[in-house]
């Protein structure tokens, strides 16, 4: 991988040479600008004002616009020489655990590499204590015409280092949650957790960019003169009024596509659910004692019909006497209510 920077890792007195390499790259699909009448590229032409000409890239240099409009013109010397320790040198100036890094301030991903075999010693020294500490580095370091933060951490067996935004480059999340008073039962969060436990967890690796993909095959088809491939239909939908019914049928949607049976992709009804979460609501009436009583006769149902079956032959025995018994009852009371 070619180096983007050349310089040393500053770790107390000790000073590490180091070569930076990006550590991510785009795969997405680039478009050139063209003229729609007849296909031809438009480019660009970089003219001096001054002398109303085009100029090439050899003849471009920096330069700073002030306030009164005069150009200050910079050159690469000018910024190489800069009165700070940050230049050419990744500074650490702390060492702190990863959970301080709030995800917001990730920037840019590249690997340090170590520059030569001098460097190999306090490369894999940095990076074993990086290991045993269970914390990564906080660096200054300075690129691309600025200063930036850094954090450091082991990925494998080479050293990462994150670029990160000063902590007044992130705004703050203000006037962006509901401005609404909104109450979510419990019963909600249940089926919420049970469609989180459904989906579970995933491999990184099986994930890939579905979008760069159908574009390549638009590419290909206008390339080979066939038809474009059509986009599928879109799902029927509308505003969602009930929460609830949205959430168990996203749940039994998500166990089914899971391969699970229907009967285990029925979500039952909540109120009656007990979770580790809340205790079970005690409910009064009619209705709570009819449903205990229903509950407790099929118990003694189950009861009384597993007894059946494992015991001996005189317990079948006094069983089918004492049925035919409550049998003869039954036959003989409507008799006496019709007389």
């Amino acid at each position: 991988m070619r180096s983007i920077w050349n310089g040393a890792i500053s770790f107390g007195l000790v000073s590490i040479p180091i070569k930076l390499v990006n550590a991510t790259e785009s795969h997405s699909i680039s478009f050139r600008q063209i003229h729609t009448e007849d296909g031809g590229r438009i480019r660009y032409r970089k003219f001096c004002d001054l002398e109303d000409r085009e100029v090439t890239q050899g003849e471009i240099g920096k330069g700073y616009e002030d306030a009164d409009g005069t150009i200050i013109p910079i050159t690469e010397e000018d910024l190489s020489s800069l009165p700070i320790p940050t230049a050419k040198t990744i500074e650490i100036v702390a060492f702190v655990p990863a959970d301080r890094i709030d995800p917001l301030q990730m920037d840019a991903a590249y690997y340090l590499q170590a520059s030569g075999a001098p460097a190999a010693k306090p490369y894999t020294l940095l990076r074993e204590a990086l290991k045993r500490s269970n914390k990564v580095a906080i660096a200054k370091f300075a690129l691309r015409g600025r200063e930036r933060l850094g954090m450091l951490r082991v990925v494998g067996e080479a050293i990462a280092m994150h670029g990160l935004l000063w902590p007044d480059e992130v705004r703050a999340p203000e006037g962006l949650a509901p401005d609404t008073d909104v109450t979510v039962r419990d019963q909600e969060l249940d089926l919420a957790d049970a469609l989180m436990d459904t989906l579970g967890e995933v491999d990184l690796e099986d994930l890939h960019d579905e979008y760069r993909e159908a574009v390549e095959e638009v590419i290909a088809a206008k390339a080979a003169g066939e038809a474009l491939p059509q986009a599928p239909e879109p799902a029927a939908g509308g505003k969602v009024l009930d929460l609830m019914a949205a959430l168990e049928s996203s749940v039994r949607a998500a166990r089914e596509s899971r391969g699970e049976e229907a009967e285990h992709a029925e979500v039952k009804s909540l109120p009656q659910r007990k979770t580790a979460r809340t205790a079970p609501k005690q409910t009064g009436g009619k209705k709570s004692t009819s449903t205990a009583k229903k509950t407790a006769a099929k118990k003694v149902t189950a009861a009384k019909k597993t007894t059946s079956k494992s015991g001996q032959g005189t317990t079948k025995k006094t069983a089918s006497k004492s049925t035919a018994k409550k049998t003869a009852a039954k036959r003989s009371t409507p008799r006496k209510r019709s007389a």
